[in-house]
């Protein structure tokens, strides 16, 4: 039995996180109500992300206009192909628009209750209108998802929004492995190059799965670390990774503390690795792993000139008004974790309070602090930039930072998906998940998912049971 065919009408707060929603509803028809239009030109103006996105959904909608000034082409629907949506061809719908107001509600218009009231009206109008059909309403706001469904009426979260459909499902960039993998992957060679490294190389079997820059564990106790760099359709490739844990190789006075660790801090140093993903809970060590390496790289390995340190500037709790200061000075409220970092990374075992401020100058020299606001349009040549919180970014603000990396550049992204703070963003749909799936494949990307916190027992706890 065919299902009727769905009539999706949408909310404001959809256009303004997605604008090429618009295009993606395949072959079901979109009703927009007018209120929705009124919202959308209240919140066209200004720098903002939403501000940006408002204006791409009037550019939208005017290229989907009919060149023809009749009222009765805009009652027949337009076409929802659009030429610059290329990633989209099979939408086949087409877009209406609910120009009904009830003049009853005329007396609330300054009430901000009325663009939902008026929406609801809209699907109620709709379904009396066409019984034949499926009408549901698409809102991000769960509140009115909640009025509806006191109505009666069908309502659903936007979906297209995100990568995965469960947060489980998502790379962790390492994976465990019983000492039968030397058994079930007979047909192998190995070889030691010049730089000390030993390196491995398997004929795949029929199912197995390998990234780039995949991390590995073989044998459970005291088994054998080592990352996938090379794969194929025939093979895959990977090497053993440097044992970072031992004093003596420690990465500016900073030893891994854990199976993860080590792994996250091989990649960090990895110069052939242009861009990482750290995801983690609280106290696993991300920021302080990313600073060590970033350090070693910039003042002792010489691949870098600074390290670049960014992040979304969005706020836990109340704003506490405007900053005064540069940008720099602006930034630094926000850079408590880069501050906090840098007192055990600068720390110097001899020559007391003289030496501890000789090099904290040093490293201040070479650690930028800079706003996420006035990246577009930059360029960044031979910098270690790293962003900070970037479980708060969409995926069009992600987009909008790596496409800053110039030659000679490292990007790294470090966040928890659990302490996301912007609006209508979820663990399945921020930009740093967009990032670790649509990355998993790339030759010269890494990720890993560090698990176990180190701050301190307080904190590994407490992220455990709170």
């Amino acid at each position: 039995m065919t299902q009727p065919k769905r009539l999706y009408v949408l909310d404001t707060n959809v256009l303004m996180h997605d604008p090429t929603a618009l295009f993606r509803f395949e072959e079901h028809d979109i009703y927009i109500p007018m209120v929705v239009l009124e919202e959308l030109d209240a919140a066209k103006k200004g720098l903002s992300e939403v501000a940006r996105n408002v204006r791409q959904v009037s550019r939208y909608l005017s290229d989907l206009m009919p060149a023809s000034k009749d009222a009765m082409s805009l009652a027949a629907g337009l076409s929802l192909q659009h030429p610059s949506i290329i990633d989209m061809p099979g939408t086949t719908g087409r877009l209406y628009f609910h120009s009904n107001t009830d003049a009853s509600e005329e007396h609330l218009r300054h009430n901000g209750t009325l663009a939902d009231n008026r929406i609801l009206h809209a699907v109620i109008e709709l379904r009396a209108q066409y019984k034949t059909h499926a009408v549901v309403l698409v809102s991000k706001d769960i509140n009115l998802r909640i009025k509806a469904r006191i109505l009666n009426l069908p309502a659903e979260d936007y979906e297209n929004d995100k990568v995965l459909d469960d947060l489980s499902l998502l790379y962790h960039g390492y994976k465990t492995l019983e000492e039968s993998f030397w058994e079930q992957y007979l047909e192998l060679e190995s070889w030691t190059t010049d730089t000390g490294h030993t390196w491995y190389r398997c004929q795949r079997l029929p199912g197995d799965e390998w990234h780039p820059n995949q991390c590995l564990k073989i044998g459970t106790r005291n088994g054998l670390e080592a990352i996938v760099k090379d794969v194929n359709d025939k093979t895959f490739s990977f090497r053993v990774a440097d044992d970072l844990r031992q004093e003596s190789h420690a990465v500016w006075s900073i030893q891994a503390r854990n199976t993860e660790q080590n792994f996250a801090l091989n990649l960090l140093l990895d110069p052939d690795v242009d861009f990482i993903t750290l995801m983690g809970t609280a106290g696993t060590g991300k920021t302080l792993l990313t600073l060590a390496a970033g350090l070693a790289q910039v003042m002792d390995m010489k691949r870098y000139s600074e390290i670049i340190m960014t992040r979304a500037t969005v706020s836990v709790g109340d704003e506490i008004g405007y900053l005064p200061g540069t940008e720099e000075e602006k930034m630094n409220p926000w850079m408590g974790a880069l501050h906090d970092n840098l007192e055990v990374l600068t720390n110097p075992q001899e020559g007391g309070d003289w030496a501890r401020q000789a090099t904290q100058d040093l490293i201040n020299n070479k650690i930028k602090v800079r706003s996420m606001s006035f990246m577009r349009g930059r360029t960044f040549l031979n910098r270690y930039v790293i962003i900070d919180e970037a479980q708060n970014l969409t995926p069009k603000q992600m987009k909008t930072l790596l496409t800053r990396a110039g030659p000679g550049t490292k990007m790294i992204c470090i966040g928890n998906v659990e302490q996301i703070d912007t609006p209508y963003l979820t663990e399945t749909s921020s930009g740093l998940t967009f990032a670790v799936e649509r990355f998993q494949h790339w030759d010269y990307s890494g990720h890993i998912t560090l698990q176990r916190g180190e701050r301190s027992r307080l904190a590994d706890y407490a992220s455990k049971v709170l």
